[in-house]
């Protein structure tokens, strides 16, 4: 109770600092994400400064912020109740936790526009938010799915989720399960199509790195002959030198593709461990334009312009084979 204590007071503490760091003449543009330790986010953080530096003086800050750990899923709830107590011109949301920030929107019904960013609330919850800007995650999902079959017709496959209650992820899980299926709303892998997920598997990383590559190294242990492992996002390579020892156990497994890894994003670390062999797929997403995008997003919202409600940021998919070429310039 004491650190979760902690851990609200210092987000409270940044948010307090990044809204007198904001020019004091400008109105606030909110960017709030699951978590600042996430290199993800931090790329969403150089969009959001870009377009503050080509926008000086047109009335407007962008401001990035959100608590200080990926899987504190109520601090992030509480910096978005304190933004709209504080006030701003609007606000755009990565929500970790999307039922419990839904909760909280229809609690506070904001008067300002909303939209979310990164991730999205759930369908039935789409008419808090005017707006999502971000990846299509079923299609992410597809893309994995596509990728993994053209290197491995069926086996034992784990795929490696983020939050339990994360929209985006369980999107991103349902485009993987269903391709590699071949049909729709496959729940879990129990054979389909040649493909089985073993006991245990999916995981839930909560968004730390530390767990995810604990739980790759010891789902690698119980399953020998597991055939393919899909990180539906990044964890585990955003600690490159633990990603590292991880896969140094299964390397001659990966040189040979008789064990497949497929993982999502194609941050630097990452595009290094596909061309170190330690993955063999990457399908990226694109956040700095999310963030460089959302403050323009915002305005036309406050402006009452039509905004479509769904803005796809689109996807590289990054390979062995084109890895000094696939990101969008």
């Amino acid at each position: 109770m004491k650190k979760t204590l902690a851990i609200l007071s210092l987000a409270t503490t940044c948010l307090a600092f990044s809204l007198g760091a904001a020019r004091a003449e400008d109105k606030v543009l909110a960017i709030v994400v699951k978590g600042l330790d996430n290199p993800f986010f931090e790329e969403i953080n150089k969009g959001c400064q870009k377009w503050n530096a080509e926008n000086q003086g047109k009335g407007y800050t962008c401001l990035y912020t959100g608590p200080a750990s990926s899987n504190d899923e109520a601090g992030e709830v509480q910096i978005v109740d304190d933004l709209l107590t504080k006030g701003v011109a609007a606000i755009a949301i990565s929500p970790s936790n999307a039922p419990a920030m839904a909760n909280l929107l229809k609690q506070r019904a904001p008067t300002i526009p909303v939209m979310t960013v990164d991730a999205d609330l759930n369908k039935e919850d789409a008419a808090l938010r005017k707006a999502y800007l971000g990846t299509d995650n079923y299609l992410m999902g597809v893309k994995m799915g596509e990728e993994l079959q053209k290197l491995k017709k069926g086996g034992t496959v784990c795929l490696q989720l983020g939050n339990v209650a994360a929209a985006n992820i369980a999107a991103r899980a349902a485009g993987v399960r269903d391709t590699l299926a071949g049909a729709k709303d496959v729940d879990k892998l129990t054979g389909q199509n040649g493909w089985t997920e073993p006991a245990g598997c999916p995981l839930f990383t909560n968004d730390q790195s530390d767990l995810a590559n604990q739980q790759m190294s010891d789902t690698f242990t119980a399953n020998p002959k597991l055939d393919a492992f899909v990180l539906v996002g990044g964890w585990a390579q955003f600690a490159p030198q633990a990603y590292a020892q991880v896969t140094d156990g299964v390397m001659e497994r990966l040189k040979s593709k008789d064990l497949v890894i497929i993982a999502g994003d194609t941050l630097p670390p990452q595009i290094d461990a596909l061309k170190a062999g330690r993955s063999h797929a990457q399908i990226g997403q694109r956040p700095f334009e999310m963030g460089y995008k959302a403050p323009d997003a915002m305005i036309k919202l406050i402006n009452g312009e039509k905004v479509d409600e769904i803005l796809f940021t689109g996807l590289d998919t990054c390979l062995p084979e084109n890895v000094d070429s696939c990101l969008a310039k």
